[in-house]
């Protein structure tokens, strides 16, 4: 069974949690009509499929404890095997700055309830609801963020101009609690 709890000093070396290789195997284009979002999908061909990993992190929890909420999934072994990391927000919503699952409970609910208690934070501070943003070529977070009631509200096409990461675009997904 898996639980979720907030970290707290005494288990601060969970935010550390290794990032893991994740599939890129499409790719989320928004469409704006003036007043609606919407989006279709691209597959990619078998051999444009790839995989990718985020560099680990080297979080300092005394650091970031002032204005971050971080949230921890873990195994009947008390391992952390999932981790949320929530920023405050200077307007109405709390930003969704990190959420990872380790790759063996992938598929198994972890990341939705590591949302369930980001709502639960968002309302506990007076946010009207949660925001954050996925690469558009990640497909599987840009539906795992619409499958969790998240809903597409920006489409920054620029954030990667004259990086490696060139190709990409960034989405920005809403949640109302």
């Amino acid at each position: 069974m898996i639980t979720v709890k907030r970290i707290t000093e005494e288990t601060k070396q969970d935010i550390l949690l290794p990032n893991e290789p994740f599939s890129l195997w499409g790719k989320m284009i928004p469409l704006y009509d003036g007043t609606t979002w919407s989006y279709r999908t691209e597959t990619f061909p078998d051999e444009e499929v790839s995989e990718m990993v985020f560099p680990d992190e080297d979080y300092d929890f005394k650091e970031l404890k002032k204005d971050h909420f971080f949230v921890g999934a873990y195994n009947d072994d008390g391992t952390c095997i999932g981790l949320a990391i929530y920023c405050k927000g200077w307007f109405r919503y709390l930003y969704l700055d990190d959420l990872k699952v380790s790759k063996q409970y992938r598929s198994q609910g972890v990341g939705r309830l590591l949302l369930e208690e980001g709502k639960k934070i968002a309302s506990e501070n007076g946010y009207r609801g949660i925001y954050t943003i996925g690469q558009d070529n990640n497909l599987s977070a840009c539906q795992f963020y619409l499958h969790n009631h998240f809903e597409i509200g920006g489409f920054n096409t620029n954030v990667y101009r004259g990086t490696s990461q060139e190709n990409k675009s960034d989405i920005y997904f809403y949640l109302d609690c």
